[in-house]
């Protein structure tokens, strides 16, 4: 077992992230581990497409490129462990192309791949079973591309033990590839489930690279200098589960309190059962303190027993879409850009009409830079200068061809001052859809290859509790605040950050002082919430009291149009959902304003 910290650096948080993430944490000999996190629902459908054209491919191929090419020889010769989800569908093909650089540059470094969360096989038989969305409640579609369990860290863990300094996955939870480094150097045991879930939050803190160093940053202001040359996230973890997080030296952005827990709430539910293969987390009571200039230390994290069952996602292909855009300038150029949306869609109608092919599935248009995206709540004046977005889908891909290529046109037959069809006609792209469901761990063998070595099965605990229900907070009876009051929008009062899981999104509200959360329980109640967001949300909205951190997390149900690739929305991950509720407005004491308590 490790005596010192081990130190993990957090250097890719999507496939497409900036390679500059593996130059920073690599040559800067502050790390031990470096991870790298790329998939989402919809990379392993586009990787399971790339699969079937070819049998060889199916995993990041960045990642022999950006990665495993220019720093084959420091990561040897410093000694580095590198572990990512690269692996995508097709583990084996990636760690054979490892393997091929490798041997090509004569560098000496033993690679493993973790196999077994690809349950494709197990499709025919779960049809049979009339198994349902967890979510919708609808069947098991037709059409599948493909089919994967949310694994663990233990894999992870298995490999590293049996001498391998890359490892590469299929689709793994993803603090699950810090975690794995972790349970490895300590020794951890899995029903260590403080130590277990305390390694999962250092795993989430790092896993979408530069955001929880002051990218997407509520005050973004204090770290738009730095934006150039952001550090990646650094974390440097002890054996009793606590771990300061940190950036390289000399790197831009900012680690504080408020960075870092933003991060947290990233992507999460109920804080009190945050569930992952190995643990379900309560991070209701964590602590989050600034130790110095760009260190955080994180404690207080408690742990329960995991589920017995694992998420699968299930991607499926559920028609076309298409979205395009148009710049619209001059006098009005907001009803302009209205008069030619709908003229392009009542043209393509009619022709669709005339083809027999039949009416749209859906329809979005969206005038950008007249907030549209804010609904009711847009400020936008006499603008001369807007965006038109306007995106369909539709079951057949010749009708989707028809209004890609009714786009351009409208730049000489409709509004004048229309610009912005140099890049040609739109792309049409296939729906991808997700299916999300509960499957028993049993029903899932997972197994390392290590080098030259025979597959080698990773025995996994597959007894737990069943998925725990969220618990929503209760709404108290909060006093009003006495005398005089002032109304002053929330992000005077708090930091917020939002993000996605499918078709929801969660906004995280964290106080800035904690006197002030008092005032956001009474008065931002789950309630006003789904009434300030009615724009987007089609389902309920739960609230979950989050007291570590002086906050609260909204959970908003069915609100990004189908999320993901499926969705026609410009913002189809709720990315500027927190900041359109930045401008709730909230009555406070006039006092706080003349003793300068609220933020700028």
């Amino acid at each position: 077992m490790a005596a010192r910290n081990i130190r993990i650096g957090g250097a890719s948080g999507f496939w497409g992230d900036s390679p500059e993430g593996a130059r920073q944490l690599i040559l800067s000999g502050e790390v031990d581990y470096v991870v790298f996190d790329y998939l989402a629902e919809i990379t392993m459908s586009l990787l399971g497409r790339a699969r079937a054209k070819d049998p060889a491919m199916g995993y990041a191929p960045d990642f022999i490129a950006d990665v495993i090419k220019p720093f084959a020889r420091v990561i040897a010769e410093r000694k580095l462990k590198i572990i990512s989800s690269a692996g995508g569908v097709n583990p084996i093909a990636c760690k054979e192309a490892i393997e091929r650089e490798l041997a090509a540059q004569g560098v000496s470094l033993t690679v493993a791949a973790v196999i077994g969360d690809d349950i494709s096989p197990l499709v025919p038989e779960l049809r049979q079973e009339d198994v349902k969305d967890m979510k919708s409640g609808a069947g098991l579609p037709s059409g599948v591309s493909t089919g994967n369990a949310y694994v663990g860290a233990l894999p992870v863990a298995a490999a590293l033990r049996e001498g391998a300094s890359i490892v590469v996955t299929g689709r793994a939870a993803d603090s699950a590839l810090a975690l794995g480094a972790l349970v490895h150097e300590f020794g951890w045991q899995p029903h260590d489930y403080d130590r277990m879930a305390a390694g999962s939050l250092a795993g989430h803190v790092i896993e979408c690279g530069p955001q929880s160093t002051g990218g997407v940053f509520t005050d973004w202001r204090e770290v738009a200098d730095g934006w150039d040359n952001i550090g990646y996230p650094i974390v440097e973890c002890a054996a009793d589960g606590t771990f300061t997080v940190t950036k390289p030296t000399g790197t831009g952005g900012k680690v504080s309190m408020a960075t870092v827990a933003e991060q947290i709430c990233y992507e999460t539910g109920d804080p009190g059962n945050y569930v992952l293969p190995d643990v379900v987390c309560d991070l209701r009571s964590i602590a989050v303190v600034e130790t110095g200039p760009d260190r955080v230390l994180v404690s207080g994290v408690r742990g329960k027993a995991p589920t017995d069952t694992y998420k699968v996602s299930i991607t499926y292909q559920d028609g076309f879409r298409s979205i395009a855009t148009l710049m619209v300038n001059g006098r009005d150029a907001v009803e302009k850009a209205q008069a030619m949306a709908s003229a392009i869609l009542k043209k393509v109608r009619r022709i669709l009409d005339r083809e027999g092919l039949g009416d749209f599935d859906d329809v979005s248009t969206e005038i950008l830079g007249a907030e549209a995206t804010y609904g009711p709540h847009s400020r936008s004046g006499a603008n001369r200068e807007v965006m038109m977005k306007i995106a369909a889908r539709h079951r057949s891909r010749a009708a989707m061809d028809i209004f890609a290529r009714e786009i351009a046109p409208a730049s000489t037959s409709m509004g004048q001052g229309t610009a912005g069809v140099m890049g040609g006609r739109p792309k049409v792209q296939p729906v991808l859809r997700l299916f999300s469901m509960l499957l028993q761990k049993d029903r899932v063998n997972l197994s390392i290859v290590v080098g030259d070595k025979q597959p080698l099965d990773v025995p996994v605990p597959v007894e737990g509790q069943s998925l725990p229900a969220a618990v929503p907070d209760e709404v108290r009876a909060v006093a009003f605040p006495q005398g005089e009051t002032v109304s002053v929008p929330l992000v005077r009062l708090a930091y917020g950050r939002s993000g996605d899981k499918g078709d929801d999104s969660n906004i995280a509200i964290i106080a800035r002082r904690p006197e002030f959360a008092s005032e956001i329980e009474r008065q931002l109640t789950s309630d006003a919430v789904k009434e300030y967001m009615a724009h987007v949300v089609a389902g309920p909205v739960q609230r979950f009291a989050w007291p570590g951190l002086n906050g609260f997390n909204f959970l908003l149900h069915r609100s990004l149009g189908g999320g993901g690739i499926a969705s026609l929305r410009y913002d189809p991950q709720g990315k500027a959902h927190a900041q359109m509720l930045m401008d709730f407005p909230i009555k406070v004491p006039a006092d706080w304003v003349e003793r300068g308590l609220l933020a700028a």
